[in-house]
């Protein structure tokens, strides 16, 4: 490929601590060059795309997603999914394993890389059940998953209640260096529940689902990540309760990190008013309380990063009664739009935005694929260009995902991913975007 200059764009990248107006060159799937303000790249033949008013960022990793292949492709395929994350300024996902087989054996695994490399246009690492078929009553073979390539451990989807189980994928995560990432939910109390326990849900006629049922999990699971010294990672964090514990665990130097989604930052339990079934999602909204306990967490990295949980749906699935209809938001499209409202409201910086999105996550993965979230020389040509200032409106039958499962739509939202560049290609461009033709005769 033709090496491309990006230029002029704000470049922020919060690895190397960079926050410039300046330019970037890609050759061969690698940052080769980075120039502040007008410099230009000493070799003389390159494509152009300008770039001014954009943001220039390393592209995301989110450590959270499903793409529901094999097993469920009416939702999702890793086709499409990874277009939709290309689209949503994506170049890694980390898929989870609660498909159909679960991804809890190394054939399984091997299958969802050989797919990807072969189909998805951005970068997809595999996540390895905690156990055999995702039930929790024996330990899946954890080596042989972290042999194939794993980049964590998790039952999503369902908890790891049994804690005999969870401790022993602790020890194993100590060996393996790996985290145990753990959807935090005491079932017995959320049996039955649709939504967050509170006023609304009485108002509807909804079994809520309390916040103690996430806070019990997570305080467990740090009890045991303390006994064994294994890595624990808290999938979307919900609760002003977790917020506290995790902050709390971190003092005490346990290992844990934890992530948010963002529509657990941005929307609450009242989205639910109407039986909005594209608004059920498992952990439930919340309640501003909440929210802001959660942002404040992300502003002293007591929450380590945002991960989208981007869950597909049929649009049948959701067509349905409210206690019918499955959990999940398609979340991929959305997530930059909707998460730059915090940065619009001055609740959350630009630069703390961009870190949760991509150094920090990359930190967690750590670098048996390279390394990823940064844009220094010689890494991977990971980029992601926004319009932090451009107004859209949520155009579901735009989505590349083909779950079109999100309770936005048809909302006006306020910064766009323009292009995406994954590992030196450029998998996505927005109509507006034109790539120019230079040599040493100049830009034609």
């Amino acid at each position: 490929m033709k090496p491309l200059l990006i230029q002029g764009g704000r470049i922020i990248d919060p690895s190397q601590g960079i926050d410039e107006v300046g330019s970037l060159l890609v050759t061969e799937g690698k940052i080769s060059w980075l120039g502040k303000g007008e410099a230009t790249p000493p070799q003389p033949d390159y494509d152009v795309l300008h770039a001014p008013g954009l943001i220039v960022c390393p592209g995301f990793v989110d450590l959270h997603c499903h793409l529901r292949q094999p097993g469920f492709e009416e939702k999702e395929t890793i086709a499409t999914g990874t277009r939709a994350a290309a689209r949503g300024g994506f170049t890694t996902i980390c898929c989870m394993p609660n498909t159909n087989p679960p991804l809890d054996n190394q054939t399984a695994v091997e299958y969802v890389k050989s797919k990807a490399a072969s189909e998805g246009v951005v970068r997809v690492l595999p996540i390895g059940c905690i156990s055999k078929g995702r039930k929790g009553e024996e330990l899946a073979e954890m080596g042989e998953l972290a042999s194939a390539g794993v980049i964590a451990f998790s039952d999503d989807g369902e908890p790891a209640l049994n804690s005999h189980i969870m401790r022993q994928a602790l020890d194993y995560s100590r060996a393996f260096d790996l985290p145990i990432t753990d959807h935090c939910e005491d079932k017995a109390l959320t049996a039955g529940g649709q939504m967050n326990e509170g006023i609304i849900s009485t108002k509807l006629g909804l079994r809520g689902i309390p916040n103690a049922a996430e806070d019990i999990i997570v305080a467990r699971d740090l009890a045991l990540a303390q006994l064994t010294g294994g890595r624990l990672h808290i999938a979307h964090t919900t609760t002003e309760g977790s917020v506290d514990l995790i902050r709390r665990a971190k003092e005490r130097g346990i290992k844990v990190t934890a992530e948010v989604t963002p529509h657990h930052l941005t929307l609450t339990e009242e989205r639910v008013i109407g039986y909005n079934t594209n608004a059920k999602v498992n952990p439930p909204l919340r309640t501003e309380r909440d929210i802001q306990a959660l942002i404040q967490g992300l502003n002293d990295n007591t929450i380590d990063i945002i991960a989208t949980d981007h869950a597909p749906h049929t649009e049948a699935d959701k067509l349905c009664e409210f206690d019918l209809a499955p959990f999940g938001i398609s979340g991929f499209e959305t997530a930059l739009g909707s998460l730059m409202s915090l940065v619009h409201d001055g609740q959350l910086t630009l630069v703390t935005l961009i870190a949760k999105l991509t150094y920090e996550p990359a930190k967690i993965i750590g670098n048996r694929y390279g390394r990823l979230g940064t844009l220094a020389i010689g890494a991977s040509a990971d980029v992601a260009l926004f319009d932090p200032a451009l107004e859209w409106v949520v155009d579901i039958k735009a989505f590349a995902s083909k779950g079109k499962n999100t309770p936005l739509a048809g909302e006006r939202l306020k910064g766009k991913v323009m292009a995406t560049i994954s590992q030196g290609k450029l998998v996505y461009k927005d109509e507006s975007i034109t790539v120019k033709e230079r040599s040493s005769k100049g830009v034609r």
